[in-house]
């Protein structure tokens, strides 16, 4: 989605907000003068605070983790909630490197629940990429928030980005175990009322979701709705990975 993303994007008079960031990938490569990047995975801000902050410490870590499937599975199991950022942050890449297809997922215990992934040899740590995140989170305001929050704090000039859990296309394709409370079809419509009340002030407002009729019925007023072609390769089964319609709303 990156180059559609990039293309679309306005110029950023103000801060930059992302408040699903996730893995960040549109943040890393405007790399803004100001951020503020917010999720309610509290594992994964703890892991952005962990590189930003120590990371030193989380690259030592990780370069003593093996990849072996018993270490692995005793690892995921560890109650890392009262480690420090650093100790979180290396436990939360090494799953990530590791686990089958990069998944983060939970289940009703906060519990991670990823199998152990089919690779040869995974780059655990990659020191010169950790190293340089470090470098762009220093611009960032990171913490743990619920996606309307930025209503309180995005001013006109400022630019907002929503990448939330997508409206499943169909009743088996069903991801909302991001964190443990999932997200909804009432959080959806939340979301657009957010986004609109953001447009009203005149904040920039960026979306990607699905192409399920459920999204294009949501942002039919107010908004500008793209289909894009986006690659997606989570499908356990090779064969079924490819291009799928997605949509950008602005």
């Amino acid at each position: 989605m990156l180059p559609w993303l990039l293309s679309m994007a306005p110029h950023i008079a103000g801060t930059y907000f992302e408040p699903f960031v996730g893995g960040g990938a549109l943040f890393f490569a405007l790399q803004p003068k100001r951020a503020v990047l917010t999720d309610t995975n509290a594992r994964l801000v703890r892991t952005y605070l962990g590189v930003r902050n120590s990371v030193d410490r989380v690259i030592q870590l990780l370069d003593t983790y093996p990849h072996d499937r018993t270490f692995f599975y005793e690892f995921r199991q560890a109650d890392i909630d009262g480690a420090s950022d650093a100790e979180v942050a290396a436990w939360f890449i090494y799953l990530n490197k590791t686990g089958f297809n990069g998944l983060y997922r939970v289940n009703r215990e906060n519990r991670y629940n990823v199998p152990f992934g089919r690779y040869v040899n995974p780059k655990i740590c990659d020191e010169i990429n950790l190293r340089r995140c470090s470098a762009a989170l220093a611009r960032a305001e990171v913490m743990v928030d619920d996606f309307d929050a930025v209503d309180g704090r995005a001013r006109r000039g400022d630019f907002v980005y929503f990448d939330p859990p997508y409206v499943p296309l169909s009743a088996t394709s069903s991801f909302t175990a991001y964190t443990a409370d999932g997200f909804g079809p009432e959080a959806q419509a939340r979301l657009r009322d957010t986004a609109l009340r953001l447009k009203a002030r005149g904040v920039s407002v960026m979306l990607s979701n699905s192409s399920a009729p459920m999204v294009r019925s949501l942002y039919a007023d107010g908004f500008e709705v793209t289909d894009v072609l986006a690659t997606r390769s989570v499908n356990s089964k090779a064969s079924a990975r490819g291009a799928i319609l997605e949509v950008i709303i602005r």
